[in-house]
């Protein structure tokens, strides 16, 4: 289930950088002003694109549970009793026979 969730997540970034690098949207960027001298387009451009990236890389490298492990808050406690090494007294099988 988690493997699908991480697949619609990365398919709604590709759709959100498809809508973000249009051009209804990279229309508000076309005009003459400056940003630190560079234009406002080209520097538009290259912010939207690094935030993709870095979407990108968040999604992909993020730790995700899969589906065969249990999350550590659905592990089973550990017993706060001390384990004895001695037989049980219910057992009624014999020790196991040392091999040569």
């Amino acid at each position: 289930m988690h493997k699908r969730l991480g697949s619609q997540r990365l398919v709604a970034l590709f759709a959100g950088g498809w809508v973000l690098l249009n051009f209804p949207l990279l229309g508000l960027w076309d005009r003459d002003a400056t940003v630190w001298g560079v234009p406002a387009f080209p520097a538009a451009l290259f912010l939207l694109w690094l935030a993709l990236i870095v979407a990108l890389a968040w999604l992909v490298e993020r730790p995700s549970v899969r589906d065969d492990e249990a999350p550590a808050s659905a592990l089973p406690s550990v017993p706060s009793t001390p384990l004895s090494l001695s037989p049980s007294p219910q057992s009624s099988a014999p020790p196991p026979s040392p091999r040569a």
